[in-house]
């Protein structure tokens, strides 16, 4: 799908020798429910066989109490490892462009000019667009299919696949800084959503991470090894046991369920509107909650 679009830009550049990028961004933290956006990308980036390129370690961007640093153990001994932002590159030879990969914490602090750092590191690196990647807590029930979306405020870039224009009012975080400001300076960029059943918003959340992912592949259209997919899909199958478990003991979550299962089937309905979906999914942004820690 996206494919289309940078062989367009290619073309218009008249440099066939540059191969374009597409720069797929998460972080942990607000944008983050249940851990599924981070641990998508990750997943994603880790069957690419992406390599490091870089990491931005201004500890100018954090506030070390709220993101806290991790003692870990390895073969040379104890280490410290800081909150960071990590950049890993993919090159794809069945695909027309390369890929990365950027994951790190929700900076604390200096977002304009945490933004305008990655967005210097998206021009050295040829990026030609970039996609978003988020999760949030929503009235949605764990029986079906997470829902996952695409928006964008790039006209083209809508009409090219389909999709609807964000209208989300509110607080943001990272995800909505950078998309908005890859945006205004030129750089198409896609939104990628997925809602995670709130009352099961604890990380992992490996129902949502796999409906990203496939949202992924879609949009990339670059195929992931089925192997990687089937072990995610596994887990997934075995959350959602769980989680039927835990509401068989409890009378009041299992009618709540219900309730939700009820009310996502009638808007699934033959009969109901693109427009009807699009304003329930804009009621599940406006509700959402900043993931529990």
């Amino acid at each position: 799908m996206l494919a289309a679009h940078l062989r367009k830009l290619s073309a218009e550049s008249g440099d066939s020798a540059a191969r374009p990028t597409v720069m797929v961004l998460a972080f942990e933290g607000w944008n983050d429910a249940g851990g599924a956006a981070s641990a998508a990308v990750g997943t994603v980036a880790q069957a690419f066989s992406s390599e490091l390129v870089e990491k931005l370690t201004d500890e100018e961007y954090y506030d070390f109490q709220f993101s806290r640093p991790k003692v870990v153990r390895n073969p040379s001994g104890r280490e410290i490892i800081w909150p960071s932002t990590t950049i890993l590159h993919a090159a794809i030879p069945s695909a027309e462009f390369d890929l990365l990969f950027v994951h790190g914490v929700e900076p604390s602090f200096r977002w304009q000019a945490y933004t305008a750092d990655l967005l210097t590191k998206a021009a050295e690196h040829n990026v030609a667009a970039v996609v978003l990647v988020g999760a949030l807590l929503a009235d949605v029930p764990h029986t079906r299919p997470i829902p996952a979306s695409f928006s964008s405020e790039d006209a083209e870039i809508r009409e090219l696949l389909d999709i609807d224009e964000p209208t989300y009012e509110g607080p943001v975080g990272i995800v909505g800084v950078l998309a908005h400001t890859a945006y205004q300076a030129g750089i198409p960029s896609v939104s990628l959503w997925a809602a995670v059943p709130h009352y099961v918003g604890q990380a992992p959340s490996p129902k949502a991470q796999l409906a990203l992912m496939r949202k992924l592949e879609e949009l990339l259209g670059v195929p992931l090894d089925p192997q990687e997919t089937e072990e995610i899909a596994e887990d997934a199958a075995a959350w959602e046991r769980g989680v039927d478990d835990l509401a068989e003991e409890d009378a009041e979550i299992a009618e709540y369920v219900k309730r939700l299962e009820e009310a996502t089937d009638t808007t699934n309905l033959p009969e109901a509107s693109g427009e009807a979906i699009a304003e329930e999914f804009e009621r599940y942004l406006r509700r959402r909650k900043p993931p529990e820690r």
